[in-house]
C-alpha cells in the first residue's frame, strides 16, 4: 500500500477514479480490458502540451524546428525514459507470457503506458492536471531545450571559434551514470576564452555536448562583456 502511496507522489497526480490508473498500467497481454484506448488519449495531450510549451520557450523558432524539437521529446525512447524515472514498470499489469519474457523493461511498453497515464490523468481530472503532471516530468528537458533550441549548439560553437581562428572546442565524458537502459551522460566542454568549462548532461553523449555546447556560448557571450 505504502508503494502505490509513494507511485501516486511520483506521478503528481491524487486519482479520484483510481480504476482509471490501474487500467493505464494493464497491458494488452492480460486481456481486452487494457491501456490502449488510455494511450490512444494520452498520445493526442502529451503532443499538445509538449507543442504548446515548446512554442512559448522558443519564440523565434520556426514550424519546422518546432516540430522536430517536439518529435524528439514524445518519441518512445524519451518517453521510456520518463517512464524509469517514475518508475512504472514496477506497476505494470502484464500477462504471464510478457511477464517471463522482461515486458516490465520493453521500452515499447514503458513508453505506452506513459501515455496511458497522461490519459487516465486526462480524463480523471481534465487538461490542466494533465499539463501540470506532464510539465514537471518534462521539466529538466524543457530546461535544456530552451538552452540549445536556438540552433544546433555545437555547430554554433564551432562556427564561432573558426571565425575567430581559434581551436576547435574539446569535449571530455566526465561520468556516465545510471542503469544501462537509462543512462545519463555529463560532459564538459572547454573552449578557448571561456574562463571555466561548461558542463552539461543527457541521454546521450551528443546531447550532453549539445548543452554543454550551448552553456559555453552564454559564458563566452558573459565572459566578453565583462571584460
Amino acid at each position: 500500500m505504502m508503494e502505490k502511496v509513494r507511485f501516486l507522489k511520483r506521478i503528481g497526480h491524487d486519482f479520484k477514479d483510481l480504476s482509471l490508473l490501474d487500467l493505464a498500467l494493464t497491458h494488452r497481454s492480460l486481456g481486452s480490458s487494457n491501456n490502449e484506448r488510455l494511450e490512444f488519449l494520452g498520445d493526442s495531450a502529451l503532443n499538445f502540451i509538449i507543442g504548446h510549451a515548446i512554442y512559448r520557450l522558443l519564440p523565434n523558432s520556426k514550424e519546422g524546428e518546432l516540430s522536430r524539437y517536439r518529435a524528439d521529446l514524445v518519441k518512445g525512447k524519451t518517453l521510456a525514459e520518463v517512464a524509469n524515472e517514475l518508475q512504472i514498470g514496477d506497476h505494470l499489469l502484464l500477462g504471464g507470457g510478457e511477464m517471463k519474457s522482461g515486458g516490465r523493461f520493453r521500452s515499447s511498453i514503458l513508453a505506452n503506458s506513459v501515455e496511458a497515464i497522461i490519459g487516465a490523468i486526462y480524463l480523471d481530472d481534465g487538461m490542466e492536471s494533465c499539463s501540470v503532471c506532464v510539465l514537471r516530468w518534462f521539466d529538466s528537458r524543457l530546461k535544456n531545450l530552451e538552452i540549445s533550441g536556438r540552433k544546433d549548439s555545437k555547430t554554433e560553437l564551432q562556427e564561432l571559434m573558426q571565425a575567430h581562428n581559434k581551436p576547435l572546442p574539446f569535449y571530455k565524458i566526465i561520468e556516465i551514470s545510471g542503469e544501462a537502459h537509462n543512462q545519463k551522460f555529463t560532459v564538459e566542454c572547454k573552449a578557448e576564452g571561456l574562463k571555466n568549462p561548461t558542463k552539461g548532461q543527457g541521454a546521450t553523449r551528443r546531447d550532453a555536448e549539445k548543452i554543454a555546447a550551448a552553456k559555453a556560448l552564454i559564458g563566452l557571450s558573459n565572459d566578453k562583456r565583462q571584460d
